[in-house]
């Protein structure tokens, strides 16, 4: 079955980074866009970021955009986020997830989460101020 497995998160100092790794299996993971989400305590589900199959095009939530980067490795199975300059409001569970999609173009677009088919079970991040 499809499995996603993230890691890298931790307790950080804000203006610190941390780099989340998710590990997928399962799927043929070059045919699918992945994304990043986060959910903070009493807030809903945002979308963090969204990276194509290639890897060659990304689109990132104004919150996090100039201090995420959203990257892949297609022979490992393997998308990541890393995070820049983080800020107490950073403060989340991050899960990865990913998207089919078919054709050769990719739309960047915001995304919302029931555009993504599978989900990983989350890594906290906590930054502190």
């Amino acid at each position: 079955q499809v499995q996603l497995v993230e890691s890298g998160g931790g307790l950080v100092q804000a203006g610190g980074s941390l780099r989340l790794s998710c590990a997928a299996s399962g799927l043929t993971f070059s045919s699918y866009a992945m994304g990043w989400f986060r959910l903070a305590p009493g807030k809903e589900r945002e979308f963090v970021a969204d990276i194509s199959r290639s890897g060659g095009n990304t689109y990132y939530a104004d919150s996090v955009k100039g201090r995420f980067a959203i990257s892949r490795d297609n022979a490992k199975n393997t998308v990541y986020l890393q995070m820049n300059s983080l800020k107490p409001e950073d403060t989340a569970v991050y899960y990865c997830a990913a998207r089919y999609y078919s054709g050769r173009s990719y739309t960047a677009k915001y995304r919302t989460a029931d555009e993504y088919g599978y989900w990983g079970q989350g890594t906290q991040v906590t930054v502190s101020s």
